[in-house]
């Protein structure tokens, strides 16, 4: 099968890398001049666990899954990472319960040997921790997202697939039983193809509304919200990542983060936007002191600076539950051999070799 892939983010090239491994010929076409720069490009880096999420959700199924199929992957290519683990606090009664609940859910989910700590427990492993109580995740990692991006992008060229850069698809339509996709640009026009897979990050719903035969009423609006990051002057306090208790909207919360470098960096929060814009308004570390000292109160005046930001592509808005992945089929929308994704945020660089091969499942099926 001659497949389509657009958008060369770190799902799209991981569907492409599926897809190539099965025998099939892929092009990924990405708009901008290189890989990896929409959603992938911005990211925190983190290997999530899965515990977040409602039980048999797209996210919970692929982020559980897809966290051994990261770690296996990364090992076996080389790809740094590492397992520094992570503890999810609570600093009061009421999210005391939360944390509980979310141990339950996790348990659930099936992700492996969570353990809840007492304040004394968790200040043995960070003593600069200060809560009422603790979710040990040993599994949750970091790893380097663009070191991963260079290895799918291998795996793709090695099975004689391709990455066009600098190539947005204008639209797509049925043609003698093929998908005819359109292309804009000096080097446009249009070529058959078997299948496609529309994994376009924040262009994913305009494509899907240029889907000739794709309901016009099933195109989501997406919700555009930027996390903000600071990173922090200073020796490192903790040598794990450090959450809060989730939030009603499915944010996890302004939390400690580590790059492979070991140095930290906190966020993201919550800042909901009109348009695409990565700056850091220097006035939110503010609100940044209050919540990380809720966890470190020793947090010096004045450590904070903007550090970078990033977009996710959410699919409900301001006040709302967070919406679970939209992975849409042939058994879904009934067009053969097309397959859409809307909303895929966090944990979706996780969930990448999983929902990888669950669109190829649909895309042959």
């Amino acid at each position: 099968m001659d497949v389509l892939v657009v958008g060369a983010g770190v799902v799209g090239l991981a569907i492409g890398r599926a897809l190539a491994l099965r025998g099939h010929s892929v092009i990924v076409a990405e708009a901008d001049k290189a890989i990896g720069t929409g959603v992938s490009s911005r990211s925190s880096e983190v290997i999530h666990a899965g515990m977040y999420y409602p039980e048999g959700s797209l996210r919970a199924r692929h982020c559980v899954k897809g966290s051994r199929k990261l770690y296996h992957f990364c090992e076996k290519h080389g790809v740094l990472h590492r397992r520094c683990g992570k503890l999810i606090v609570a600093c009061d009664a009421k999210e005391s319960a939360a944390i509980e609940t979310l141990r339950a859910r996790g348990d659930a989910n099936g992700v492996p040997d969570l353990a809840l700590l007492e304040p004394d427990e968790a200040r043995r492993l960070e003593p600069n921790l200060s809560c009422a109580l603790a979710l040990l995740s040993p599994h949750t990692g970091i790893v380097d997202s663009h070191a991963l991006m260079l290895a799918l992008l291998g795996e793709i060229e090695d099975r004689g697939g391709a990455v066009a850069l600098r190539t947005r698809v204008a639209a797509l339509k049925q043609v003698d039983g093929q998908w005819q996709a359109t292309f804009e640009g000096d080097e446009g026009g249009t070529l058959p193809f078997d299948g496609v897979v529309n994994a376009a990050g924040f262009g994913a719903p305009a494509l899907a509304a240029r889907t000739e035969g794709y309901p016009p009423n099933a195109v989501p609006r997406l919700h555009l919200a930027r996390g903000n990051y600071f990173g922090c002057t200073g020796k490192p306090a903790f040598t794990r990542l450090i959450y809060p208790a989730p939030r009603i909207d499915g944010g996890l919360g302004i939390h400690l983060t580590l790059d492979l470098n070991g140095r930290v960096r906190f966020g993201p929060d919550v800042e909901w936007i009109d348009e695409p814009d990565y700056r850091v308004d220097p006035t939110r570390a503010a609100s940044f002191y209050g919540a990380i000292r809720r966890y470190w109160p020793d947090l010096p005046e004045g450590a904070l600076f903007p550090d970078y930001a990033g977009l996710r592509p959410k699919l409900t808005g301001p006040g709302e539950p967070a919406a679970d992945f939209r992975v849409e089929g042939p058994a879904e929308h009934g067009l053969p051999r097309l397959v859409h994704l809307f909303g895929i945020e966090s944990p979706g660089l996780t969930s990448s070799l999983s929902l990888a091969e669950d669109v190829a499942d649909r895309l042959e099926a």
